[in-house]
């Protein structure tokens, strides 16, 4: 069963979004429970302007256009964080390689989602390797629609040949590269997911095709966080979005001080309100935190029409 945003937002305690939507009239800064005296979040936090790089919708292409709960719940929730712009996709994530017409409904998904809210979703393509030319070919459909970049889940390894048409194709249109990411260590998880990529695999394919707009996903979506910023020092030409439902201190600080705040997208792959929060909480100045919150996207955006 798929997360119901707008039950969250409803269910949500003071120290969530009913804190937060009680300050936005006035954009006040919110002050917490628990929290010392003069801290909160910064007053002008909801009009900074935000992109979420890695997001989700989860209409399928076969509902009747009536269906809209999910999609309009998350507009609804990206509204009371002011998050301008959603980047979303729908990857299957089940292990096994999927036809490509199952490929294409979860497509056909986003393409409505984009349609019913032209302003504020954009789309990745969700593709699988495996799928060969026809891969290649949902890619320039999907651009075709109006997506504007590819998304890769778990079922190939970042370092297997089979993507390297997937690179070039990306390379050849200059749109970016999303890719599910974790260096997990635990049995079960290795179990689960054992093509999973972690930033050396990321690191090697970007050696290969250094002008690949290459971006790691979730860096807190499990697995040891440390350890993946890390990885991602001696390859600057690979990009890291800070969603995750892993919410632990000082991710958003580590990652400036070993990559530099311009190789840093925020995202939030569904944690809205906790994603928004690390970046609010991290110690920037107004700048860094103006980039990261929605420069540094648009950069790579920008470099499709160069």
């Amino acid at each position: 069963m798929q997360p119901n945003r707008r039950d969250f937002l409803r269910k949500s305690g003071a120290l969530g979004l009913a804190a937060l939507a009680s300050a936005r009239a006035a954009d006040a800064p919110v002050r917490l429970p628990n929290r010392a005296a003069g801290t909160g979040l910064p007053a002008g936090w909801r009009t900074m302007r935000k992109f979420d790089a890695h997001n989700h919708v989860f209409l399928s292409g076969r509902r009747s256009a009536t269906d809209w709960a999910d999609v309009d719940s998350l507009i609804e929730a990206a509204d009371v964080l002011g998050i301008e712009r959603l980047f979303c996709s729908r990857p299957i994530t089940a292990g096994v390689l999927a036809n490509i017409d199952v490929v294409r409904d979860a497509n056909d998904s986003v393409l409505a989602a984009m349609k019913r809210h032209p302003k504020r979703i954009a789309g990745y393509c969700f593709v699988q390797p495996g799928n060969g030319a026809a891969a290649l070919e949902e890619i320039d459909r999907c651009l075709g629609a109006g997506m504007i970049g590819v998304k890769l889940y778990n079922q190939f390894k970042f370092t297997d040949p089979v993507l390297f048409p997937i690179a070039e194709k990306c390379i050849q249109r200059r749109i970016p590269f999303l890719g599910h990411s974790g260096h997990v260590t635990d049995p079960k998880t290795l179990a689960a997911q054992p093509r999973i990529s972690d930033s050396l695999d990321f690191c090697a394919l970007s050696r290969r095709y250094p002008e690949l707009l290459l971006i790691l996903g979730h860096v807190n979506g499990g697995g040891d966080w440390e350890w993946a910023i890390k990885g991602l020092r001696d390859c600057p030409n690979v990009y890291l979005d800070t969603s995750g439902s892993v919410l632990e201190d000082d991710t958003i600080g580590l990652c400036v001080r070993a990559l530099g705040h311009r190789r840093i997208l925020f995202a939030t792959d569904a944690t809205m309100e906790g994603c928004v929060g690390k970046i609010l909480g991290a110690e920037l100045t107004a700048d860094q935190r103006e980039d990261i919150f929605w420069r540094n996207l648009q950069g790579i955006l920008d470099r499709r029409t160069a």
